[in-house]
């Protein structure tokens, strides 16, 4: 008879539909009484329980209020062992179900994790032939044979799932050290992370028999993209950024993976993984002391069919732009909608509405038709991260890309034409800049493409 821990977070006790239905209400009902108690303690405020069926921390934002960063790090916690558990007895209630066990890892990724979860309550245990670990980890069953207590998943399945687990483990630790703790996207959080990752993977995958290179690699890539979707899962990122991070983040944990497995298939032993996994906050806290974002500058340019004394007045306010058509607006990457002013000259105040809110900018420079210039006082998020919930507010969206002011040039040509050049000075604190910054740069190419093509067309148009 399998004690209640081999039945929760084991690999081996085999779960039957009705095991796994009421353990799963149980174990909701408990996290819902152990985050509820948690957002209480710090906000004196609840949610309601049809909110938390959606498992977005902004939603739930939107009734408790402010609170620290420390009581969302605490929900996150809070919420690993029960993912464990879940994923867990997930994999052997497919198992118990005669279907592949990996079927069960859906439970990790966001709307995918219903449809698993729906599939695993209704599917009977499978009653045909031996309980053998058949091709593909499928498991059957003599129909004059019970069903025995434990299933007997394979032993490359079960090294996979602890390698994910530990990943995740690592991953979500630095995730919640290094931004809500140091509040750092830094070199550590995006490259030493994720090559610990991949070489931890590799070194539990490949502890006690040496898998193939392939199979390495792939596990290291499935832990990573993993990681990713329980950031989703809890509104932690949105879908844009963990997009924009995977490519490298997937890279590294694999170039981490052949490490790791080289180690551990020649020497036998993992302490080299757990060496460089116990050195990721000392690392992470230096990167933090001496971090510095720096002043950058982009500049685009487009030529207008009017002279500068023409362009000058759309440049210093401009009427509604038209919806954007591309797609990475559409993700909810903002988009500037139209342009005020008040007063005239140095000192007066520009404010350029963005579809998250407005720019405040003060004149610093007002050289009529020539140049406009101006700083930034206040600002809204960058983004609003899409994600298959409500909204996401991630830590990065304020304060790591910050605009530090700008400028409009137009310089006179032949024949009564205008260069019109626009640009902005940025601080980006998000590391390494040789990765980021690219994004950056063509996020801010495509606001300055934006806004001089309405400019280009009002002014030639003659209109207002």
């Amino acid at each position: 008879m399998a004690t209640r821990f081999e039945l929760l977070a084991g690999l081996r006790a085999r779960v039957p539909r009705s095991t796994y239905v009421l353990w799963g209400l149980g174990l909701a009902a408990l996290k819902f009484a152990i985050d509820t108690g948690i957002v209480y303690a710090f906000s004196r405020k609840t949610w309601s329980p049809v909110g938390y069926v959606v498992p977005s921390v902004v939603l739930r934002n939107e009734a408790v209020g402010s609170a620290p960063e420390g009581m969302y790090v605490l929900l996150v916690l809070a919420a690993l062992p029960f993912l464990w558990i879940g994923l867990s007895m997930s994999v052997r209630r497919a198992a118990d179900a005669g279907m592949s066990p990996w079927f069960g890892c859906g439970f990790l990724v966001p709307l995918l994790n219903y449809v698993t979860i729906f599939v695993l309550c209704i599917r009977p245990t499978k009653s045909e032939a031996r309980w053998d670990p058949g091709p593909g980890g499928v498991y059957r069953q003599g129909k004059d044979e019970p069903p025995p207590s434990k299933v007997e998943l394979p032993g490359g399945l079960r090294a996979a799932l602890l390698g994910i687990a530990a990943s995740i483990g690592i991953g979500l630790a630095m995730i919640g050290l290094s931004v809500y703790g140091l509040g750092l996207y830094g070199t550590v959080l995006f490259f030493a992370t994720p090559f610990a990752m991949g070489a931890t993977t590799a070194a539990v995958y490949n502890g006690q028999a040496t898998r193939r290179v392939l199979d390495t690699l792939g596990l290291a890539a499935v832990a990573t993209f993993f990681t990713g979707s329980i950031l989703l899962l809890f509104a932690i990122e949105g879908v844009l950024c963990l997009a924009m991070a995977f490519p490298i983040c997937v890279a590294i944990a694999m170039v981490g993976a052949l490490i790791g497995r080289a180690i551990v298939t020649s020497a036998r032993e993992a302490s080299g993984a757990a060496v460089l996994v116990a050195a990721l906050p000392v690392l992470a806290a230096g990167e933090a002391h001496v971090a510095s974002p720096t002043l950058h500058d982009v500049t685009t340019t487009i030529d207008v069919d009017a002279p500068p004394e023409a362009v000058w007045p759309h440049v210093v306010g401009f009427s509604d732009l038209p919806e954007p058509p591309a797609w990475q607006y559409r993700l909810g990457v903002a988009y500037p909608l139209r342009a005020r002013i008040d007063g005239e000259g140095v000192g007066a105040v520009r404010r350029c509405e963005f579809s998250t809110g407005p720019f405040v900018e003060p004149i610093t420079a007002w050289d009529p038709p020539r140049r406009l210039a101006f700083d930034v006082t206040s600002q809204p998020p960058s983004m609003t991260e899409w994600s298959p919930y409500h909204d996401v507010h991630a830590p990065h969206l304020e304060g790591y890309m910050v605009s530090k002011g700008g400028e409009f040039r137009l310089v006179p040509l032949p024949g009564g034409r205008t260069r019109l050049e626009g640009t902005t000075h940025y601080t980006l604190a998000v590391y390494p800049e040789i990765y980021w910054r690219p994004y950056a740069e063509l996020l801010l190419h495509g606001i300055h493409t934006r806004v001089l093509r309405h400019i280009k067309a009002l002014t030639e148009s003659g209109r207002s």
